[in-house]
């Protein structure tokens, strides 16, 4: 019987023994520096991943880690149940419980994308298609079933994004972005709509962003901008044409290059507003707060008619007579 005790106590002891050195390895191994090819290694954790698929995420981006190690050391310590998706980033030094614990805090790298006010809808496009850091999920969706996927009654994309500049974490997708920029859109047509003036030929938020859309591409002048507004409002009250070459330009597409021809002023489309009255049928770019404001709130005034004089300002006339006298004067380049 004695001895069969002291079998069991070396057996005990023996455990002890393992259990202690396993622990000791455990918590080595969690504190321990993180051997990094570089100072920084950047990762992605994706939706729903679990501990392990994300140690094996770490392991593909260059960071290496013992992935049942960090899956039980997550599990155990429940900070799992923390970690969101999105992107993170190794730093030398790190020890995989310091990896783990800015997972669970959140601390995830931000990226930022600028959406510039003029732009088009494809060149918006086209920024977050070439940004590495936006995943890709749009495809070549087709207009409609984008502002269907918004939850917009509105069919065509142009001008429904507000240009701003949008911070996000590496992984975010292209829809997430534009989701953002749509919203941000409607919120700030919506407020300002309601400061508009009580009497504007403008019967809907879509008209004035049609009408600030033509305002940001004539001007970036800011103290012109409610000037030209008030043109062009003054033209919508008489029923004249607004005549205005962005419209042109926007409507010949990839035919424009560079220059305008009396024949593209003669050349129908939905957007010439030469052989047009109105508005055309959506934005021709995205719009800023200036524009916008500008659109329901223009110059009250008598002007007709406005000329670029060169320099980024315009010069205004409430007749043709003037008007062609500014023209010959800043376009033509004649004194008299």
């Amino acid at each position: 019987m004695k001895k069969l005790f002291l079998y069991f106590l070396l057996l005990c002891l023996t455990v002890l023994v393992l259990a202690g050195a396993a622990a000791g390895g455990a918590w080595y191994w969690m504190n321990r520096a993180i051997a990094l090819p570089a100072d920084k290694v950047e990762f992605i954790v994706t939706p729903g991943s679990t501990p392990r698929a994300m140690a094996r995420a770490m392991n593909e981006a260059g960071i290496p880690i013992w992935e049942d190690g960090f899956a039980w050391m997550a599990r155990l310590s429940e900070r799992d149940k923390l970690i969101k998706a999105g992107g993170y980033e190794a730093r030398r030094g790190d020890s995989p419980w310091t990896l783990l614990d800015r997972l669970a805090r959140g601390e995830m790298v931000q990226r930022q994308v600028t959406l510039l006010e003029g732009w088009t809808y494809q060149q918006m496009r086209e920024a977050l298609r070439t940004n590495p850091d936006v995943k890709q999920t749009l495809g070549d969706i087709s207009d409609e079933a984008l502002m269907e996927k918004l939850g917009s009654s509105i069919k065509a994309p142009e001008g429904m994004f507000f240009p701003d500049t949008y911070v996000f974490t590496p992984g975010t997708t292209d829809f997430d972005l534009l989701r953002r920029a749509y919203q941000q859109g409607q919120q700030v047509l919506n407020t300002i709509w309601a400061q508009r003036q009580d009497d504007l030929p403008l019967k809907t938020p879509y008209e004035a962003l049609i009408l600030a859309s033509i305002i940001e591409k004539e001007t970036g002048h800011g103290p012109d901008r409610n000037r030209v507004s008030g043109v062009f409002v003054n033209r919508l009250r008489i029923g004249m044409m607004l005549q205005t070459d962005p419209t042109v330009i926007y409507g010949m597409g990839e035919r424009y290059q560079g220059r305008i021809r009396r024949a593209d002023l003669q050349a129908d489309t939905p957007w010439n507003t030469y052989t047009r009255a109105g508005l055309p049928p959506t934005p021709i770019a995205a719009s800023g707060r200036a524009a916008l404001l500008a659109a329901v709130q223009p110059e009250r005034h008598k002007y007709l008619y406005f000329v670029s004089r060169g320099n980024g300002t315009s010069e205004f006339s409430a007749n043709l007579s003037e008007h062609n006298r500014n023209v010959a004067r800043y376009i033509l380049g004649r004194t008299q």
